[in-house]
């Protein structure tokens, strides 16, 4: 069982001065279980190297039993610090891929057409795809075979427009994932704001938030079983 996980490498938070990038429980969270249920592990970003923590991530009130586990993993930290380019990578050579959410990505990997191309692959494989909170956004321009929206008529999830009310940054994202995906024909669904909420489609798997990280990752491995 060999998993692909991607992270962002964006790490300014739109034009407010501020540092975005990956949101640390949503990385730990299912990189343990992934790792604990046997999997084999290749990260991979845009830039490769050392991808952008998200500063709020790392504050204690969002610390968690894996980001501390993460903390005194120097094995781990090292991993993280090579990510390898995503241009490198091929689906050909996963069972699985997973994005963990933070801002960045709604810049970077939602525009990228080499991770486009590379969720595409994916799909026409027939393999689990898994996204968290503002992951899901990156689907925006992903299509399925027949030239439609990936995601139209599916059922998804993702961070809400109650949730992005709430951190002060409607106005800052380049899009609101619940608006995007409505109108993109998707079956947006969602649970009560910062409360753990996991859809699945098929293959699509999708959560709302970083409470959602661990049930996200683990529906995943259930579908690789």
């Amino acid at each position: 069982m060999k998993i692909l996980m991607v992270l962002t490498s964006h790490n300014e938070l739109g034009n407010t001065g501020e540092k975005t990038g990956f949101w640390l429980e949503e990385f730990a969270a299912p990189y343990y279980t992934f790792l604990d249920a046997g999997a084999q592990l290749v990260l991979a970003s845009p830039m490769g190297g050392q991808p952008p923590l998200d500063p709020k991530s790392d504050l204690p009130d969002f610390q968690t039993p894996a980001t501390e586990r993460f903390k005194k993993d120097e094995q781990a930290q090292q991993v993280l610090a090579n990510t390898v380019k995503l241009e490198d990578v091929s689906q050909a050579d996963f069972d699985a891929v997973f994005y963990p959410g933070g801002h960045g990505p709604l810049w970077d990997l939602a525009e990228s057409d080499q991770s486009i191309v590379l969720i595409e692959a994916f799909a026409q494989a027939g393999k689990p795809i898994s996204f968290v909170c503002h992951a899901p956004g990156v689907l925006r321009h992903v299509k399925a075979a027949n030239g439609e929206p990936l995601i139209k008529g599916r059922k998804v999830t993702g961070f809400t427009n109650g949730e992005e009310a709430g951190v002060a940054l409607t106005d800052v994202v380049p899009f609101l994932i619940e608006d995007e995906f409505i109108r993109l024909g998707g079956h947006y669904e969602k649970g009560a704001d910062w409360q753990p909420h996991v859809v699945e489609d098929g293959r699509l798997i999708t959560g709302q938030n970083p409470a959602s990280s661990e049930a996200v990752a683990q529906a995943l491995i259930k579908q690789l079983a």
